[in-house]
């Protein structure tokens, strides 16, 4: 499998804090140390790529209740080998939410976050070293729940803290007000 796209971006992205930064080291030294990182039958832990969707408008973000994991989060899965991050990022996202119309704002990293899987039934617990793009999508288009969630919502950004106490998504609503702010 090829790293060396991957590893360019992590290169060249810009963590927002230090929590993130050290992230950033952890998920460069696995990839530089595992060539088979984008295999999910690794069993320490295996890269995976995230949708953080919000509207053509950024006021609103779209989140999934994760069955497996009881909680909201952002949209996102297992490379399943595909060395091409973006790509998992968009087919995860589109698969997920029966949205076809989903584009990237950037192919640069959004984000990067290093957070332990449960050990469940035959799987023991291991890493995902997720890879989160920064995509777009409009809100007005029907949702489809996939398999894999207990529902999806359109949540309002001022609202997303209520809703979630995962630092990662914080860290992600952060960014997103900051564009907001820019643009």
């Amino acid at each position: 499998m090829h790293r060396q796209h991957l590893q360019d971006k992590l290169f060249s992205y810009s963590p927002i804090d230090e929590n993130e930064a050290l992230m950033l080291i952890d998920i460069m030294e696995f990839v530089e140390n595992y060539k088979n990182c984008f295999d999910r039958q690794l069993s320490v832990g295996h890269i995976t790529g995230s949708a953080w969707i919000i509207d053509q408008d950024r006021t609103h973000a779209l989140l999934t209740h994760h069955k497996k994991l009881d909680r909201w989060l952002q949209l996102g899965g297992h490379s399943d080998g595909d060395a091409d991050t973006l790509a998992v990022a968009l087919k995860e996202g589109r698969e997920e939410s029966g949205l076809d119309d989903i584009i990237a704002v950037s192919e640069g990293i959004f984000d990067v976050d290093v957070h332990l899987i449960p050990a469940r039934k035959s799987e023991p617990d291991h890493y995902h070293y997720d890879i989160r793009f920064l995509l777009e999508a409009d809100r007005n288009t029907p949702l489809i729940i996939s398999d894999e969630s207990n529902d999806l919502a359109w949540v309002a950004l001022d609202d997303i803290n209520q809703l979630v106490d995962d630092e990662s998504i914080r860290r992600m609503l952060r960014k997103t007000r900051e564009l907001t702010m820019n643009n």
